[in-house]
């Protein structure tokens, strides 16, 4: 028999990024490795990581406070409280908070492998006191994903 996870609105494991905070709310332990769940809030104002694909595992957003603008290829699109982003593997991505208030993004990934890619990010601001682009991009290498940059 397995355990149910229940994380308190006080729980999880917090990872500090610079303007992003990831909370890691399953972190597949308890899924058998199927499903990792993040909360992201992205501070006003903001970018988030570098446009990238995923290639072995999809991405769920699902805005729960503010509007968020996803950029897919060359086409950007708003997505106020209440828009669910699925992204598939090899689709290009990134996301922002343009606005004046924080962004609060439910994260999904379908497997987990990328719960530690925030774990890795993490360290790498504890290390260094703030993330560069490459160091981003170098972290995102060890988790199957590159950076887009053609959208051919």
């Amino acid at each position: 028999m397995n355990d149910v996870s229940i994380v308190a609105p006080d729980g999880g494991e917090v990872i500090e990024l610079g303007p992003a905070r990831m909370r890691i709310l399953e972190d597949g332990g308890t899924t058998g490795h199927r499903l990792g769940i993040g909360e992201i809030t992205l501070a006003p104002h903001s970018e988030g990581p570098p446009q990238h694909r995923h290639a072995e595992h999809d991405e769920g957003f699902y805005v729960v406070s503010g509007c968020a603008v996803f950029t897919v290829g060359r086409t950007s699109h708003e997505a106020p409280a209440g828009t669910l982003v699925m992204v598939p593997p090899g689709v290009p991505h990134t996301f922002a908070n343009p606005g004046d208030q924080p962004v609060v993004l439910l994260n999904t990934f379908t497997p987990d492998l990328y719960v530690q890619y925030f774990r890795d990010l993490g360290d790498t601001v504890a290390e260094n006191g703030q993330l560069s682009e490459p160091a981003t991009v170098e972290a995102m290498a060890r988790y199957a994903t590159t950076p887009a940059t053609d959208f051919a």
